[in-house]
């Protein structure tokens, strides 16, 4: 398998293609080669190469690790964003780093530069490069929010995985089914129209469906065509509204697990908010990005209370912004002056819960889905051969 890496050599950015069997090995053999690697991405084929190059999406991530790899290797601050700019293929991503590299040689601060651009760097962001200017230490603010964005995505990753066999086991059923339903079915129900003989009443109820399909095709085919256009814009005008999550949250098991997931989403940013020096009112206004809609007036009010002295794993536990597990960490963390790591390792404890959680349910799912899609398929063929295999008994 290709790897594409991007690493810094000699004072400037170079990108090479190296064969190997994972990424680590891919790691491994340009370090080998004297390369200090700044990111990696499998190349699958050709066109995956070509959507890869021309995305013209700014890769914040990417962005603080190639940045961070510049200012460990001795570079400014404006020389690094101007080696950045001049290997970058696109435009955009391009065109902000040289409005960034512009600002600073205009003497703002480098959190002022992130302000202007506020469409590609949030406030999350630009809250912990400020916080850093504070302390003088940039690198360990980006080397935080690096392993902030790698643990939210790697979580991601673990629930996308997990869900997409089932996905894929429930499209491919459902495919399966209109296959039979609207091109074997009618085949077979004018063949046994044609025989004259009575048929099993289950099987004509089939065999009627058989016959108005085969009648209607044209009809049925653009109403599903219709069905599924406005469906795909309902599930995504209730997803762009958060409908989808407020339905998924009326399910007891599942809303106690998106909570969860949510809260611990709060923890983790918190906890880098708290160790990257933000105060406490600051870090709160922050996290709150991290939550939806429906708790961020939790978060208001944890505020107000936090502003009249309240502890805040009181007012957490007041608001219910905090799990068992979450209050006990947030307890300890006060009373030992380390909240911020113990709000991060309340996260991790919730962050491996959920990955766990979702494993064992796409194991449960895979078995029932298969078990559902077999009796549907195989409901259908038995009633296709009923006639049929009466047809055999009364021959002999």
């Amino acid at each position: 398998m290709q790897f594409e890496v991007r690493a810094y050599q000699d004072g400037c950015i170079t990108s090479v293609i190296i064969d190997a069997v994972s990424p680590a090995d891919a790691l491994r053999q340009a370090t080998s080669r004297a390369l200090r690697p700044l990111g990696i991405h499998a190349i699958g084929n050709s066109a995956g190469r070509w959507l890869k190059r021309t995305s013209g999406r700014f890769d914040l991530l990417l962005f603080s690790q190639e940045l961070l790899a510049l200012l460990e290797a001795g570079l400014a601050i404006i020389g690094a964003l101007d080696t950045l700019a001049e290997r970058e293929r696109s435009g955009e991503t391009k065109s902000v780093l040289e409005q960034l590299a512009a600002r600073l040689r205009e003497g703002r601060s480098l959190s002022g530069a992130l302000e202007t651009v506020p469409e590609v760097f949030p406030g999350l962001f630009v809250g912990i490069v400020r916080s850093s200017e504070r302390t003088g230490d940039l690198q360990e603010a980006l080397g935080r929010y690096i392993g902030y964005r790698t643990r939210l995505d790697a979580l991601r990753g673990k629930v996308i995985s997990a869900a997409i066999y089932p996905t894929l086991l429930l499209m491919v059923g459902i495919a399966v089914t209109l296959f039979l339903g609207g091109y074997v079915v009618p085949r077979f129900a004018a063949v046994y129209h044609g025989t004259g003989r009575p048929l099993p009443w289950a099987s004509q109820l089939l065999m009627n469906w058989g016959s108005f399909a085969n009648t209607h095709l044209a009809w049925l085919i653009t109403g599903s065509v219709l069905i599924v256009l406005v469906l795909a814009a309902v599930v995504r005008a209730t997803s762009n509204n958060g409908g989808i999550m407020h339905l998924l949250r009326k399910i007891p098991v599942i809303a106690d697990r998106l909570r969860t997931y949510e809260l611990s989403r709060l923890y983790l940013t918190l906890g880098m908010l708290l160790d990257s020096g933000l105060p406490i009112m600051q870090a709160l206004s922050l996290a709150e990005e991290s939550l939806p809609v429906h708790q961020r007036q939790a978060m208001h009010e944890a505020g107000g209370l936090i502003r009249q002295g309240e502890r805040l794993s009181m007012v957490f536990e007041q608001t219910d912004l905090t799990t068992p597990v979450g209050l006990r960490m947030m307890r300890i963390g006060e009373e030992s002056g380390r909240l911020g790591e113990m709000m991060a390792r309340a996260a991790r404890f919730h962050d491996d819960e959920t990955a766990r959680w979702m494993e064992r349910f796409s194991r449960a799912a895979e078995p029932v889905l298969m078990i559902a899609i077999g009796l549907v398929v195989g409901t259908i063929v038995v009633l296709l051969y009923m006639p049929i295999f009466d047809l055999a008994g009364s021959l002999r």
